[in-house]
């Protein structure tokens, strides 16, 4: 009902909030998604080669208004950083450089890729499809920010 309500007076006094951006970062691609405005719906935007990223949220940003960046960072099961974070933590620098003023959060992106891959076979995605790794990396972005927004409203509560 909270949340109805909030909707329901942003709209009628039209606050413009940022979106939130969530990124999926690989050595080769890096899956993006996005807010509405309202910051209440993640939705898949697309799917770069990591080298093109920071180039894209900059026409991006240029267009669109974004509070924060949400990035998965991904840690082993004992809670410790993985492997790929050699790779991710100079693109969160850069993006911190390009981008100084926007917060970045860090979220958790154990299980990312299962859970997208489940995704895509309970959607009805054909196995051909499901092959396609831009498709897995755009979904596994929106799950890192549907799991950013989701806890960030348990906090709220």
């Amino acid at each position: 009902m909270k949340g109805s309500l909030l909707f329901l007076y942003l709209c009628k006094k039209k606050i413009q909030m940022g979106r939130i951006l969530a990124l999926d970062v690989g050595q080769k691609r890096t899956g993006i998604a996005v807010t509405d405005p309202l910051q209440l719906i993640a939705n898949s935007l697309t799917t770069l080669p990591t080298h093109e990223v920071i180039s894209f949220l900059t026409t991006y940003l240029a267009r669109e208004p974004v509070d924060a960046f949400v990035v998965g960072y991904p840690k082993q099961m004992n809670n410790m950083p993985s492997e790929a974070v050699k790779y991710i933590d100079p693109f969160i620098s850069k993006l911190r450089m390009t981008f100084p003023g926007k917060t970045i959060h860090l979220a958790d992106e154990r299980f990312t890729s299962k859970l997208a891959m489940q995704t895509m076979i309970t959607g009805g995605v054909k196995k051909k499809d499901r092959q396609n790794k831009a498709l897995l990396d755009s979904i596994s972005a929106t799950i890192i920010l549907q799991s950013f927004m989701e806890s960030k409203t348990l906090k709220n509560q």
